[in-house]
């Protein structure tokens, strides 16, 4: 009551948009989730399965869906596709070759999957701050 009173109502709603997190194990993703919503990083656990966070910002609300990474997750990650008006990609830039070239082939599925393809994506090459990190022209 006092808010609509002294300030003209309630502020607007901020607009809300639903995302999916997509890597492999060991990527970042549950980091990098934890991180945006000022969680603490410690006793952080691998998802299984899925999990889903609102990240909120000043302007707007993200309401993401994290996907476990694991080989018999992965397969069932279309089902968690609609509905998604964007898609976080992550992959550990410093993983071996046979992983990196797991993550791509994903990557690429993802690209070109019905309810992914004409939507925004975000990859992010995560664990730069590893030795064995690549760059970007690398990856």
């Amino acid at each position: 009551c006092f808010r609509a009173l002294c300030c003209k109502g309630p502020p607007p709603p901020r607009p809300e948009y639903d995302l999916v997190c997509i890597g492999l194990t060991g990527s970042g993703k549950t980091s990098l989730l934890s991180q945006l919503c000022s969680e603490s990083p410690e006793n952080i656990v691998s998802t299984t399965g899925f999990s889903i966070k609102a990240v909120p910002f000043q302007n707007a609300i993200l309401n993401v869906k994290e996907l476990g990474g694991a080989d018999n997750i992965r397969k069932y990650w279309s089902r968690y596709y609609q509905g998604s008006q964007g898609v976080i990609f992550v992959l550990d830039s410093a993983s071996s070759e046979d992983d990196l070239e797991t993550a791509r082939n994903e990557l690429h599925s993802a690209l070109q999957h019905p309810q992914l393809c004409t939507l925004p994506f975000l990859i992010l090459a995560n664990h730069q701050d590893k030795p064995a990190a690549r760059s970007i022209q690398e990856v």
